[in-house]
């Protein structure tokens, strides 16, 4: 921070938005009870491919309490253009017409074909059930690396080709660097289909308003995004849509999209005249939600003989899923950048094949590229290091990136960074030697539960701005940030911000924020956010950008507030500006410290206006648009203790220690419960979480009694340690947060069970490692 004093910035201050939450006094979108409001059901496809004959409606129609129902055919006419999709990551990539209903052909278990509307939603879940639908199966390919195959079953047989596109990075001496090493090691990595499962689904409230406005409140991450792409897929002016996010139960990136639900209701209340409301299933999330992950990676290092690597190749296999949602595509390329991690690797080629199958969208969830990029990397260092007989601490500390700024081979820049300090303070804590006697001790004995350690060090390209750089990778938007800042005459203030949180805690920290810089408490301090109509512009919150990006915009117009405070202090004090002090919300003239005036009085005098300066506009209100110049760089070195059972496969967590260096921590509650939430997804990958489908596309597990998420009691409690290189492009040395548990975790915990298992021979686990998986590994390394 600067001009004054940290007060509450880095303080552990309790979240405001808590009490209300916890109390029952949030207004989520299943809350809204408005008058009139029917209720909208979906009628989705039972199979993942397949051609649609016929689909007859008419008893749907005759139902008790049925308002009306729609088919694709019906709703042609209410759209200027298929679904968005933002990020055409090439030239020639393949993204065929995504309609809110499918008209001809279903490509996923899930899709819609039809919509009920009736005056409650018990009536139009019965009703749904009443919809014929005469389909005509069709093969199906769920294999992203079959689907990629010639001969596969078409997802869109008119595009020839389930490939929709391939985007390579490559540096120029690559292949020289490859043929030259001592050693390649190459591994294969599948990382299966997650389904997102925020706390609450998603759910939409459209309402048509007088002159033909529309006010839509939905469970999103993107309020103004969303009312963009909307807007333009109805072919309505912008300026008729409202959208409003309130409190939103958590998103983790499957949030951040425009789905075919928020379309059909705002366009069903444009017709019906009434408030649309539709609440999504806890099993109808599982299909049509968007999906994550799902890649299949061939990594290769290639190393001198001491262990130094000198290049790094991955070649990935990406699904789709059935359509491109927002950002699909361009998903993978969220970790083309990263693939060398947060080592000095000179050589790099990258080469991402984008793939249709009979599958829900995939799309970004929690770390979106950057986790698989991880995965694979710190799997694959632990295999090289086996490979060279070099300990896999000693194989990492000699690649690290030790000077910053730092040029990486994939193009980008850190500026700052101390990997070595993340994991010397992790061993301090994890007692390494306890560990290994304790493993060696169980291994003599022979133990049927054994002892392993893994280890993941990490760093992660978040906080998503640079708008030149989005631009140059054919992303459609920006990634500047705005917010403002008001100075009220009573001596409160006021925050409007364009980021709009599902559970961070924007409300707490940006008021950290400006306390600190405006010399008041947090209490003192009102955020607005997540409703178009209050907060006019803003790109919203995912990839960890609200603090690095949103945070620096709140930020400069606090300085903006403070600059022109000093000009009516300077006045009214009949003083040069250049003679006043400022720190903790009080201007003092320099030598003469009985002549002061707090930013509250000048407040006050900007509000009456009284005796400003000659040409200066009353009111102390300052907005700035933050478009930073780099990305947000964390990093940091995680450590996971698992035991395993050998005889029933079960790893269970012992002990989970994570170092992170996030640069300046605006609240450390905020921190370790963003740390917390993404070790636990990235635990959950590791040993539980895949969404099956067989091999017509059906989803086996598709509910919370066979999609397994771990709760607390197969959970350890984390120790979590932090370092600090301050972010430099970043006003007061912010970086990202969010997703940073859920980058390390996986190759951390599945790293732990291999080596566990090592002395028996056993040298890949495919996530999740499933009691059955590890079991099975076990016994081939027998054989």
């Amino acid at each position: 921070m600067s001009a004054t004093e940290t007060r509450f910035v880095g303080a552990p201050v309790k979240r405001k938005e808590d009490g209300p939450l916890l109390t029952g006094r949030g207004t989520y979108v299943d809350n809204l009870d408005l008058p009139g409001t029917v209720a909208m059901v979906v009628v989705r496809s039972p199979y993942a491919h397949a051609r649609i004959g016929s689909i007859d409606v008419s008893a749907a129609r005759a139902a008790e309490g049925v308002v009306a129902v729609y088919t694709a055919a019906d709703l042609r006419d209410d759209w200027k253009a298929p679904m968005p999709c933002a990020w055409p990551v090439t030239e020639d990539m393949k993204n065929p017409p995504h309609y809110p209903l499918a008209d001809s052909v279903v490509n996923y278990q899930g899709d819609g074909v039809a919509v009920v509307v009736a005056d409650t939603r018990s009536h139009a879940i019965d009703a749904a059930e009443l919809v014929e639908v005469d389909y005509e199966p069709l093969p199906a390919v769920v294999d992203v690396e079959q689907a990629a195959r010639d001969g596969a079953p078409l997802v869109h047989e008119d595009l020839g080709t389930n490939v929709s596109y391939v985007w390579k990075l490559e540096t120029d001496a690559f292949d020289a660097a490859v043929s030259s090493a001592d050693v390649v090691v190459t591994r294969r990595y599948y990382q299966p289909p997650l389904i997102p499962n925020a706390m609450e689904t998603r759910g939409v409230v459209a309402r048509p308003e007088p002159g033909g406005d529309v006010t839509l409140w939905s469970a999103t991450q993107i309020p103004h995004i969303l009312r963009v792409l909307v807007a333009a897929t109805l072919g309505m002016p912008e300026t008729k849509l409202r959208v409003v996010a309130p409190d939103v139960g958590g998103g983790f990136g499957s949030k951040l999209d425009v789905y075919a639900e928020e379309l059909l209701a705002v366009a069903l209340a444009r017709r019906l005249g009434s408030p649309v409301k539709w609440i999504e299933e806890r099993s109808e999330n599982a299909v049509a939600t968007i999906h994550g992950r799902d890649f299949v990676t061939t990594l290769e290092l290639a190393a001198t003989k001491d262990g130094k690597i000198t290049a790094i190749r991955a070649n990935v296999h990406a699904s789709m899923g059935a359509y491109l949602q927002l950002v699909t595509p361009g998903v993978p390329l969220l970790g083309a950048w990263i693939y060398a991690g947060p080592y000095a690797i000179p050589n790099y080629s990258v080469t991402f094949t984008g793939v249709f199958t009979n599958t829900t969208p995939t799309d970004a969830y929690r770390g979106a590229g950057r986790p698989e990029a991880t995965y694979v990397l710190e799997r694959t260092m632990d295999a090289l290091a086996r490979e060279l007989g070099i300990d896999r601490l000693e194989l990492r500390r000699r690649n690290f990136i030790a000077e910053f700024p730092a040029q990486i081979a994939s193009g980008l820049t850190i500026d700052s960074g101390d990997y070595h300090a993340s994991l010397d303070r992790l061993l301090e804590v994890l007692d390494l030697d306890a560990i290994q006697a304790d493993q060696a001790a169980r291994r003599e004995r022979g133990d049927a539960k054994q002892i392993g350690v893994g280890f993941s060090t990490y760093n992660e390209m978040c906080g998503l701005a640079p708008s030149r750089i989005l631009g140059a990778v054919r992303y459609a938007a920006g990634g500047w940030e705005t917010a403002t800042v008001r100075c009220l005459p009573t001596g409160t203030f006021q925050v409007v911000t364009g980021t709009s949180p599902h559970g961070q805690g924007h409300e707490t920290a940006w008021s950290q924020i400006v306390a600190d810089q405006l010399g008041c408490d947090p209490s003192e301090v009102e955020v607005l956010h997540g409703d178009t109509s209050i907060s006019h512009a803003g790109l919203d919150t995912y990839g960890s950008r609200s603090l690095p990006v949103g945070g620096a915009a709140l930020f400069r117009a606090g300085e903006k507030i403070v600059e022109k405070a000093r000009d009516i202090v300077a006045h009214q004090l009949e003083v040069s500006a250049d003679d006043l002090e400022y720190d903790a919300g009080t201007f003092t003239v320099k030598g003469s410290p009985d002549k002061s005036m707090t930013i509250k009085g000048a407040a006050w005098a900007a509000f009456a206006a009284h005796n400003l300066p000659d040409g200066m506009e009353p009111g102390l209100e300052a907005t700035a648009t933050y478009d930073p110049k780099n990305f947000s760089w964390p990093g940091g070195a995680h450590a996971a203790v698992v035991e395993v059972d050998t005889e029933t496969g079960e790893a269970r967590l012992v002990r989970y220690v994570a170092v992170d260096d996030v640069g300046t921590v605006v609240n450390p509650l905020i921190v370790d419960g963003q740390v917390h939430g993404g070790i636990t997804q990235g635990i959950a990958t590791a040993l539980y979480e895949e969404a099956i489908y067989d091999e017509d596309g059906n989803l086996a597990n598709g509910n919370l009694a066979t999609y397994l998420l771990p709760s607390a009691a197969e959970l350890p409690s984390y120790e979590l340690e932090r370092t600090e290189s301050k972010a430099t492009d970043h006003p007061f040395g912010a970086k990202g947060v969010g997703e940073t548990g859920t980058i390390a975790a996986a190759p951390a915990v599945i790293n732990a069970v291999l080596d566990a298992l090592s002395h028996l021979g056993v040298t890949d686990i495919q996530m999740p490692a499933t009691p059955e998986r590890v079991w099975r590994a076990i016994e081939e390394a027998r054989q």
